[in-house]
């Protein structure tokens, strides 16, 4: 597991998080899902917990607890985990096949490759570019379905 300098977190329980109401915590999930995914903040390098906290009108401690209670992880693994779903539909789209991984890094959000890399390897267990080729490998006949079909 040394490749990307990937550790196992340790669990912390923070006492905060016992103080957030459940109403309140799902009121804020929803908010939270709006401003991250509906809006698609998660492309903004900069958006930072703490913007986002400023954006809903609280504050970066019950922004932390909600996504960490409710989505089981924490600020920056939750954005990433958007980012990377993105990067993978691109990586395999026709469209994109000529952009590079700095390209596609930067289209989804990521301010710099390493990190990109990093976060795509552990959810996947494969580089993005690793990704790339098995995909097109696997589905190689794509365009020729595409044609048939619109020739049906």
């Amino acid at each position: 597991m040394t490749k990307y300098n990937l550790t196992e977190k340790k669990e912390k329980v923070a006492a905060y998080r016992s103080l957030v109401s459940p109403q309140l915590m799902d009121e804020l999930k929803e908010k939270i899902l709006n401003v991250i995914l509906i809006q698609q903040r998660y492309k903004d390098k900069n958006y930072s917990a703490k913007q986002l906290a400023e954006d809903l009108g609280t504050n970066t401690r019950y922004i932390s607890a909600v996504v960490n209670v409710r989505f089981h992880m924490n600020y920056t693994s939750f954005v990433n985990k958007f980012r990377i779903e993105e990067a993978m539909a691109l990586l395999v789209d026709k469209r994109y096949q000529e952009l590079n991984m700095e390209e596609i890094s930067d289209m989804v959000g990521f301010s710099n490759r390493q990190s990109f890399y990093a976060s795509f390897y552990r959810i996947n267990g494969v580089t993005p570019r690793d990704y790339r080729i098995r995909h097109l490998a696997q589905f190689p006949a794509d365009e020729a379905h595409s044609k048939k079909r619109l020739k049906d």
